[in-house]
């Protein structure tokens, strides 16, 4: 049977990865509305006749979604570049080594 301790643990972590996917959902619908405000503008200051596939209307949806792919990467797969229980294992480490070197 898992103690207290460790049920409320899994608790705050799971209210933290919560917080995260939310914060995410955020990103994403402030980052659509945005960039769907910014297509409006466009087309709607064209010249008759002008082409809308420029490079600078494209800018914004463009580099704002490389952060917005790094936010999904770093919410959905936390572990991709560390590996699972990388966190734990460091704290682990340090403290270790806190408590080595503290009493030598």
């Amino acid at each position: 049977m898992k103690t207290d301790a460790v049920t409320e643990l899994q608790y705050i972590e799971a209210i933290s990865r919560v917080k995260k996917i939310k914060g995410f959902y955020i990103h994403l619908i402030v980052y659509l509305v945005v960039n769907m405000m910014i297509v409006f503008i466009n087309i709607r200051d064209l010249d008759i006749g002008e082409s809308y596939f420029k490079m600078e209307n494209f800018f914004t949806a463009f580099f704002w979604g490389i952060g917005l792919t790094s936010h999904a990467f770093s919410t959905f797969l936390p572990n991709w570049i560390f590996g699972r229980n990388w966190e734990e294992k460091k704290i682990k480490e340090l403290m270790e080594k806190e408590k080595s070197e503290k009493w030598e």
